[in-house]
């Protein structure tokens, strides 16, 4: 039994000295992760970073590929490609210090990026596998009002849940709140984690402050990105900073949230942490997206699961 000083998430890496930060669901994901790195190269560890990529990578060259599905990205990579997080996090790793390589998956479905991953694993002997995800439409199940976005985020679950190797596979959430706009009913999220924590698979919560060393530098490595891609800034991420900053309510960072109203709000910069197998045995659709090579198939088959499911009725917060 873990002691209450004790973070549960970091006690789970304490014996893992190879460790794999994963964006789950593409663009900016892997920067929900960054505070999480940071942490554990600042402990010594080995950290390795990789994102599912809404990037063009078809164009890179070949000597950019580590395997099939498998890109590896550096601060000089495609410079005429204007939009490109893994580009772009590269750059700010290499400003800072930091090792200066992000990997990226292309969109396939579950076969080909267990494939991918299985590579990246076997080139760092990877010991501990923790997937990202900026929101919270990682931990629906599928019988919820509403979704969001789960096709990328549900397609890396199921690309790890299988496969064996890492001692440790984990989940880790940050920005509560932000899918609001996706549809995402977050009384259900909370009910969600209730029933992992009884099934043992929640790892509690803890918070990103702005006066850790961990919480400046995400703050920067935000403010770095939407500098360099301003035409198409992270909602997400904009939104977590703005929380870890203190700020409240309807912040506006870009002009791509208007016409729509943001709760920012302190629950932003917690990150929720949990065991990847155990929440994947909970998602009722992880079968039907097993056997896909495509991420149009993925979609297609959540479509299907959806029309038969009965859903759950949205609960609103207690006034």
């Amino acid at each position: 039994m873990t002691p209450l000083h004790t973070n549960p998430l970091f006690g789970r890496l304490a014996d893992a000295e190879r460790i794999l930060v994963s964006g789950a669901g593409g663009g900016f994901d892997i920067y929900a992760g960054l505070p999480l790195a940071l942490s554990l190269l600042h402990q010594g560890r080995e950290v390795h970073l990789a994102n599912l990529s809404f990037s063009a990578l078809a164009g890179l060259p070949d000597d950019a590929w580590a395997a099939p599905d498998l890109a590896v990205i550096t601060p000089e990579s495609a410079p005429h490609q204007r939009y490109f997080p893994e580009r772009t996090l590269a750059q700010w790793l290499r400003g800072h210090g930091y090792p200066a390589v992000v990997h990226a998956f292309p969109q396939t479905g579950v076969q080909p990026l267990r494939a991918a991953y299985a590579a990246l694993i076997e080139r760092y002997d990877i010991d501990a596998v923790v997937l990202v995800d900026g929101g919270t439409d990682i931990l629906l199940r599928g019988d919820e009002a509403g979704l969001g976005t789960p096709e990328e985020d549900l397609t890396s679950v199921a690309a790890l849940a299988a496969l064996e190797g890492p001692r440790h596979r984990l989940v880790v959430s940050l920005g509560f709140g932000v899918d609001a706009y996706h549809g995402v009913n977050h009384v259900q999220v909370l009910e969600n984690i209730a029933a992992l924590e009884r099934e043992g698979a929640y790892l509690g919560a803890f918070s990103v402050p702005r006066t850790t060393r961990e919480g400046a530098l995400y703050l920067d490595a935000v403010s770095h990105a939407q500098a360099h891609t301003p035409e198409h800034p992270s909602i997400v991420n904009g939104s977590i900073a703005a929380a870890v900053r203190g700020d409240f309510g309807d912040v506006r960072f870009t002009d791509r949230t208007r016409g729509s109203e943001l709760f920012v709000n302190p629950l932003m910069s917690l990150y929720f942490a949990f065991d990847l197998p155990g929440l994947a045995a909970r998602c009722l659709y992880l079968d039907r997206i097993e056997d896909t090579h495509l991420m149009r198939q993925v979609q297609s088959r959540i479509a299907e699961f959806r029309e038969d499911v009965v859903t759950r009725p949205p609960r609103g917060f207690p006034h």
